[in-house]
């Protein structure tokens, strides 16, 4: 029963436009998520009472399935197989945007049970939310506090800082930049910030996306020789749907390793202790073959 059930949930979720290619045997797929966060059918009712707010859940929750090979991985993958999956990624953000009830789209993959993979197989996420998260809205405002004192976007000012240090940077491309940051909250934390400012991955040409899938793969790919294919969680870092925010919001790709544990001392002071110097981080990163 259960299987049946499966193999239902997996038809009625097929897209079949979003697969690569559009004929022949597939290389990549995109599914409804079986237990998606939010629902496609309905409004964004929202309700209030005092304190309490509470907002319908609708949206797209999909599942991008990267590979028809159960036992692959970003790192693993040749640089057209990555950018076949950001590419999709993006092609699913642009369509969900042109929904009016959506928001904010988050993009994601979840690799290993650590970082809360509940399946093996290749696969990344995407949601569109009817609200902007708050962990978004807080970064968009220390981005915009930082634009209003100094007239520039801070990411790309601590591109340009990190490019002169040069002890935290790990590769670099035509188009983007690896780094470990100056105050990384975890070890082996990377950013891939794009050379040109733009606030949103969804008006990223295609070149620049190519771009981003190599170094992305080369990151992986280091990140699976040197720390023996840790657990990790991806994220696209980008602008709400509706916020203007061109100037002081830039997007860009993180990699968070979960090589520790969060503990007590975190959720109770909201502040986070790396054992690990990021320089330190950057070094063994650039020195491991990927």
């Amino acid at each position: 029963m259960r299987i049946a059930l499966f193999a239902l949930a997996m038809k009625k979720g097929l897209n079949s436009k979003c697969c690569v290619p559009t004929t022949g045997p597939w290389q990549l797929r995109v599914l409804n998520n079986r237990y998606p966060a939010v629902e496609r059918e309905g409004d964004p009712h929202r309700h209030s009472q005092g304190v309490e707010r509470s907002i319908h859940a609708v949206g797209y929750h999909e599942v991008v399935v990267e590979s028809r090979l159960h036992n692959t991985t970003s790192a693993l993958q040749k640089d057209a197989e990555v950018a076949w999956t950001l590419l999709t990624l993006q092609k699913r953000a642009r369509e969900m945007a042109h929904d009016s009830r959506i928001e904010h789209v988050l993009i994601f993959k979840n690799h290993g049970p650590g970082a809360g993979a509940s399946i093996a197989h290749p696969h990344a996420q995407i949601i569109g939310l009817p609200i902007v998260p708050q962990n978004t809205r807080a970064r968009m405002e220390e981005a915009r506090r930082y634009f209003d004192d100094t007239g520039h976007c801070v990411h790309c000012y601590i591109l340009a800082e990190e490019l002169k240090a040069g002890t935290r940077i790990i590769a670099e491309n035509a188009h983007h930049v690896a780094l470990v940051p100056y105050a990384a909250s975890t070890p082996f934390h990377v950013w891939l910030l794009p050379r040109r400012h733009r606030h949103s991955f969804n008006n990223v040409p295609p070149e620049e996306i190519e771009a981003m899938a190599a170094l992305l793969r080369l990151i992986t790919g280091k990140l699976y020789v040197g720390l023996r294919d840790p657990d990790y969680n991806f994220m696209v870092r980008s602008a709400p749907v509706h916020e203007p925010g061109r100037d002081y919001t830039h997007w860009y790709l993180t990699v968070v390793p979960r090589l520790n544990t969060t503990a007590g001392f975190e959720i109770g002071s909201g502040m986070r202790i790396n054992a690990a110097l990021p320089e330190e981080c950057a070094a063994f990163l650039r020195s491991t073959n990927g």
